[in-house]
């Protein structure tokens, strides 16, 4: 049986193997996953799942002489090593039959230099037991339920624990590694009163597991949650403020990031294509990608080709500042890369946000709700209504009404429409409260109108 070799020994011998081989250029990333997952549904365990693997994934570039390199990506999770090295001669000889593309080919910036500690895991945690993390979702299951009679059913809590390593290296004399892990909670009871049935959630999410929210508060919250959309009903249909509370505003951010991605403008697959420098929000929004940010969900020390990432400012004050760019989309654009490239074993490098947000003002949600004489909260954004080309946005919602500056009642199965440019635009407010539940955040935002289409 063949044995398998140590990782930075098997990132050498494929960067190794696929020079000679009469490679042009080579990367490799070898991505070592763990984790665990369990879910309680009433007082019974419904699920228990562990997991690891180990993938490696080849990148090889072949030709240049002007008419650029051909490439080709392999991946294997049989890391013997006659195995690898046969892939490896594969990988090449593949590339070599591709069509040369100019802009392909390794970063021309200078690898990072360091792998800063960036807070990525507690190494205590990895020995967290399953059991450990079934108490942490029997505790919220229990506290939902029993927060009040009206919770009588649920759709489970769930915990999770996940541990990856990251190895890399380039040919260009690039070698790399960082650990990193986060765990979960989550809980999504079901509250039914004269009739009506309504479910929410709540979840809590963090690098290390003294990061996360006490289990039985999560579990309380997400019943509260439920329980507040109670008795929800339509609005007519009316042009108001919106407000976006923390979790729903993140999902307009993550939309943003796509529409600021190299890729999209080169492809000019997004409104904002023709708008660097472009004031194309308030002064007072500023929109920042941070791949260094401590304990971060997308930290990380250097992207998926070797760079460095770093703090790139989006939205500087209102004026779009800077895309998203990895080292093919930055030489579409005649730019270099921001330290975005983002990959998996098995795909080429792609571009990503590392940790994104907006910068949080100074006002409290209440204080926003409080301010708006008339309107909509919106707690829950369902489908996936936006066209990244023209920036038209429309989305089913479900919240709370506002009326007199406080909530009046809890409506659903309503539609939130506009154009994300428009709606940057009219951003007339930016809460304080900056919530993290993945590697994209944002402060509660209240958009000075839009549609809402109801009855």
């Amino acid at each position: 049986m063949s044995s398998e070799p140590g990782s930075q020994e098997l990132i050498a011998r494929v960067l190794e193997c696929a020079r000679t081989a009469g490679a042009t250029a080579t990367d490799a990333v070898l991505v070592e996953n763990e984790s665990m997952e369990t879910r309680i549904r009433g007082d019974e365990v419904d699920r228990v799942t562990q997991a690891r693997e180990r993938c490696l994934g080849i990148r090889a570039l072949s030709g240049g002489n002007g008419a650029g390199l051909r490439t080709a990506i392999t991946s294997t999770s049989d890391l013997s090593i006659e195995a690898v090295e046969k892939l490896v001669a594969e990988t090449v000889d593949l590339a070599r039959q591709t069509a040369p593309d100019p802009a392909a080919g390794l970063p021309e910036e200078d690898p990072a230099t360091e792998v800063p500690d960036l807070g990525l895991l507690d190494p205590a945690d990895r020995n967290v037991a399953v059991e450990a993390r079934i108490e942490d979702a029997r505790r919220a299951e229990r506290a939902a339920r029993e927060s009040d009679v009206r919770i009588d059913n649920s759709e489970g809590s769930e915990a999770g624990s996940h541990f990856a390593k990251v190895h890399y290296g380039n040919s260009v004399g690039f070698s790399g590694s960082y650990e990193s892990a986060f765990h979960s909670l989550y809980s999504q009871p079901i509250a039914r009163e004269n009739g009506s049935m309504q479910r929410d959630s709540w979840f809590t999410i963090g690098r290390r597991l003294a990061d996360l929210e006490d289990a039985a508060e999560v579990g309380r919250r997400a019943a509260q949650r439920a329980l507040g959309r109670l008795g929800a009903r339509r609005v007519p249909t009316c042009e108001v403020p919106v407000i976006f509370d923390a979790v729903t505003a993140a999902s307009l951010v993550g939309q943003l990031a796509s529409c600021l991605s190299g890729y999209s403008v080169y492809r000019k697959m997004t409104f904002l294509e023709s708008r660097m420098g472009d004031a194309v929000a308030p002064e007072f929004v500023t929109i920042v990608d941070d791949g260094r940010l401590q304990g971060g969900l997308g930290s990380k020390p250097f992207d998926g080709e070797g760079l460095a990432t770093r703090r790139n400012i989006l939205v500087d004050r209102g004026r779009l500042s800077s895309w998203l760019l990895d080292s093919y989309s930055g030489r579409k654009l005649d730019l270099p890369s921001t330290g975005n490239a983002a990959r998996s074993a098995g795909s080429a490098p792609g571009v990503s946000a590392t940790n994104l947000w907006i910068e949080p003002g100074e006002a409290r949600l209440e204080e926003l709700i409080q301010d708006t004489p008339r309107g909509l909260l919106v707690t829950e954004l369902i489908g996936m209504g936006f066209n990244p080309v023209t920036g038209d946005y429309s989305r089913g919602a479900a919240g709370f009404w506002i009326e007199a500056g406080e909530i009046a009642y809890p409506v659903e199965e309503i539609t939130v429409a506009g154009n994300l440019g428009d709606m940057l635009m009219n951003i007339d407010a930016v809460g304080s409260e900056l919530l993290w539940r993945s590697r994209i955040a944002a402060p509660p935002l209240r958009i000075a109108r839009m549609t809402v289409a109801g009855e």
